[in-house]
């Protein structure tokens, strides 16, 4: 079966799925949910997220040249959701998700505590990229809760990361497989 080329991208799935967290000169916090995130080098660490350009997020990084990459479990899909609705410029998506913010240690936007690790990145470079733009930012500090982590190992089972699959629907970890 052939693809209409605006559906290509949805078997490119599942993808993790984000919660970058942003804050304005006035110091109001925003969060939005991005799918089409990746890391981009490791030395430097910097990684890459696509936006629709007249996105609030977007329009923050501008002002303040830093973001945070909150990774959410399934624990709070539902308040990741919210922070997915269209609220006015200026309106915390973070306060109206019930989410707690907790102040960052290398940037001015807020990591979200309830999340399953972050990345704190300042902007690198925001580059056009057919109808989004690609931002990336190098890695400034990056944390884990305990939990999740243990002998150099991402233990991705336990922390059960969402993964997107497309619109409302949402995957989460199964079975690890290996290559012998």
């Amino acid at each position: 079966m052939k693809l209409e080329l605006s559906m290509w991208y949805k078997i490119l799935a599942p993808r993790s799925v984000v919660l970058v967290s942003t804050v304005n000169n006035d110091g109001v916090s925003n969060a939005a949910p991005f799918s089409f995130v990746m890391p981009v080098s490791t030395e430097p660490p910097m990684i890459a997220f696509a936006s629709d350009p007249g996105h609030h997020t977007v329009k923050n990084i501008k002002m303040t040249g830093d973001f945070v990459v909150n990774i959410p479990g399934a624990d709070i899909l539902d308040k990741l959701w919210t922070c997915a609705k269209s609220f006015a410029y200026g309106v915390s998506e973070i306060e109206k998700a019930g989410l707690t913010e907790e102040k960052s240690e290398n940037v001015k936007s807020p990591r979200i505590k309830e999340s399953i690790g972050f990345f704190e990145c300042k902007l690198s470079r925001i580059e056009d990229i057919g109808d989004h733009v690609l931002i990336i930012g190098d890695v400034l500090l990056a944390g884990v809760k305990d939990k999740f982590f243990s002998g150099g190992k991402y233990l991705i089972k336990k922390a059960n990361p969402l993964i997107h699959i497309g619109g409302p629907e949402f995957a989460l970890i199964g079975e690890i497989v290996k290559n012998r």
